[in-house]
């Protein structure tokens, strides 16, 4: 509550200075113009004074001369007329003081008698060339400079043309008081509007100010929520979040109670986007975000992601109690929606990790709560707590994917084949491609050294295809001689891309291999991870004349309904039931069971892990069709296999084994 009151007064502070300071520039520019209008006033008494003394001249003096140079003296009649006529200028106050002066600028007539021994004046010799000097001073101010003047006057000298002849120069005083009342009062009125003027000038800047503060601060105030908040549910983001975890372990730190940080991440979210649109995914979003709210109460909820949120849940008592109130909040998310007028029946993962035996920091609680999430969703769990054991991350596992990207790219990885026979006939028909990393200091690393991590990352995608192209590249480099098609593992990440199949084709086509020589071995999770999707795009393979492979079966929770509706061609039972099946009765039934089964569905059927004759006898009594084990071969580099199938041939099968 302090920071949320002091935001306001710190704005209320900040709004005054600015008021302050603003008032600086309003009076700097009131002064500029008052000074502005005051020189714009001594032009206009300059002006209103040249224009008396113009008056005065043309209309007064210049009627009284005779069309001579006046250097040499006035003429009695002119000096009678000049003063009658300045005698009653000066009585009547229209005038202080009037020379006539030649054009050599020496005085000829004084109207009081002084300055007729005067030099002459800089601005008289002006005059006499034309010009017209004018000036706001003091009367006999210089010729006094620093004892007493006298009035303040409008000096003006200005040139005397009689016929259109120059003759002499007009210096005329007059005085400035009438002149400045003119100019004073509408300077007055001046003034008052420019106060006026500023004054609301000032006051609509500080109303504009005001205003646009205001919005400014509401929209910092929005731009701070959305920084911290999700902009489609309005819960707390991933860095909101983030903090809230950290300040309530600081809190339990100082003796408040411990938290448990909770992950839930929705089931088969992308079909609900895929088959209704992003919006109403969205709309299911905002519907569980406000679903979540109500669950979790004064606890913190947040979107973290997509369809992922984060709960910070306080101390509940025992485990127990916390674990009941997350099965509570999952069943209350998976309670039925009415999206566009459909009901949707949402699914829910939640992992969670409890502080501090699971972690007292915010980064690894939250690490270790998607661990969990990840485990709950896998295992179909629903609810699942941290334990270290789910945890197969760590960083030189994260420090691999970086070089297994440059591994791709530099040509690190290597490809070895082993060999599928016919049981029947010997004939080797296929060969499994199966990657090795030419790792530059950890030397030849096999498959699950790298491969499950990099199922985690978008990187088994880059290479997959580098698999598939280098694959498909070997069959035209080994030619005819070698006669067999190669099989390539896929994972359920590049399975369930929406572009697979065209990446396929497209790599067989740029190779010019026949698709037939193509078999795609697929695991059952990975088959079943998104079993409409997979099989859409299985048929459109198979369509192509791909073949495909269901690796690994009887590991897995297939349906038996629904396997007989895949466009398989072929099942490999996995090799932890073929190794032992001689000494494991169950296993040895699994078996049998497993051939019988796929005949029926027309899959022919590959036993891996053959590595005795015994064994590979009995798989000739069960009917198995192909093997694959060390008993055949090693998987060996591409250039050792043509050599390889020259002097190969099946081992002899010993009698019968029961």
């Amino acid at each position: 509550m302090k920071s949320q009151a002091a935001t306001p007064r710190s704005a209320s502070r900040l709004f005054a200075t600015y008021v302050i300071a603003s008032l600086v520039p309003v009076l700097a520019l009131g002064l500029v113009l008052a000074d502005t209008y005051r020189q714009d006033a001594n032009e206009r008494g300059l002006s209103e004074g040249q224009a008396e003394a113009a008056l005065l001249a043309h209309t007064a003096v210049e009627p009284l001369l005779d069309a001579h140079d006046l250097r040499n003296g006035l003429q009695p009649a002119e000096t009678v007329g000049l003063k009658r006529m300045s005698n009653e200028a000066v009585s009547t106050g229209e005038i202080v003081r009037l020379r006539v002066r030649a054009l050599n600028g020496k005085v000829v007539y004084s109207s009081d008698g002084t300055g007729l021994n005067d030099t002459a004046d800089d601005e008289a010799l002006d005059a006499a060339h034309g010009e017209v000097v004018a000036d706001i001073t003091r009367l006999d101010a210089d010729d006094n400079p620093d004892g007493p003047q006298g009035i303040r006057v409008a000096e003006v000298y200005r040139p005397l043309s009689v016929n259109g002849r120059r003759v002499g120069v007009l210096e005329v005083y007059l005085p400035y008081t009438p002149i400045a009342h003119d100019v004073t009062a509408g300077l007055g009125a001046l003034y008052r509007d420019l106060g006026l003027g500023l004054a609301v000038l000032y006051l609509l800047l500080a109303a504009i100010s005001l205003s646009a503060t205001r919005r400014l601060r509401a929209q910092v105030a929005r731009n701070a929520h959305l920084a911290e908040h999700d902009a489609l549910t309005g819960l707390p983001n991933r860095e909101l979040f983030h903090r809230r975890v950290v300040e309530a372990l600081d809190d339990a730190a100082r003796g408040g109670p411990e938290i448990a940080i909770a992950v839930l991440d929705l089931d088969r979210f992308k079909e609900v986007n895929d088959t209704l649109g992003h919006s109403n995914g969205d709309a299911l979003l905002v519907e569980l975000g406000r679903r979540l709210e109500v669950a979790v109460g004064d606890d913190t909820v947040a979107r973290l992601g997509g369809d992922e949120f984060g709960l910070i849940l306080s101390d509940r008592g025992d485990p127990r109690a916390l674990r009941s109130a997350l099965q509570d909040i999952r069943q209350l998310v998976q309670q039925e929606i009415e999206i566009s007028g459909l009901p949707i029946a949402p699914e829910a993962s939640i992992g969670y990790a409890v502080s501090p035996t699971d972690g007292d920091t915010a980064d690894t609680l939250l690490q270790h709560a998607d661990v969990a999430m990840y485990d709950a969703k896998s295992a179909h769990r629903g609810v699942a707590r941290y334990e270290a054991v789910l945890d197969t991350y760590d960083s030189s596992k994260l420090a691999l994917v970086a070089e297994l990207r440059r591994a791709i790219a530099t040509d690190e990885l290597v490809m070895h084949y082993q060999p599928k026979a016919a049981i029947s006939t010997g004939e080797i028909i296929a060969v499994e491609a199966l990657v090795r990393w030419n790792h530059p200091d950890r030397g030849l690393l096999y498959p699950d050294a790298f491969l499950p991590i990099a199922e985690q990352t978008g990187i088994i995608d880059s290479l997959t295809r580098w698999v598939l192209a280098t694959s498909l590249a070997q069959l035209n480099r080994w030619g005819a001689g070698v006669e067999v098609s190669v099989a390539v593992n896929i994972s359920a990440r590049n399975l369930s891309r929406p572009d697979f199949a065209d990446g396929v084709l497209d790599a067989l086509a740029a190779r010019g291999v026949a698709a037939e020589r193509l078999l795609l071995e697929i695991t059952e999770t990975a088959l079943f991870a998104d079993p409409d999707h997979a099989a859409s795009t299985l048929r459109r393979l198979v369509a192509a004349g791909v073949r495909i492979s269901l690796d690994d079966f009887g590991c897995g929770q297939t349906s038996l309904s629904y396997l007989s509706t895949l466009p398989l061609h072929e099942v490999k039972i996995d090799k932890g039931f073929v190794l032992d099946m001689l000494a494991d009765r169950s296993h040895a039934a699994i078996v049998r069971s497993v051939v019988d089964l796929a005949h029926n569905l027309g899959f022919e059927v590959v036993a891996e892990g053959v590595e005795t004759e015994q064994i590979l006898a009995a798989l000739t009594d069960l009917g198995c069709d192909i093997a694959q084990g060390f008993l055949l071969a090693k998987p060996m580099p591409a250039a050792a296999l043509p050599g390889w199938l020259a002097a190969h041939q099946l081992p002899a099968v010993p009698a019968s084994i029961p």
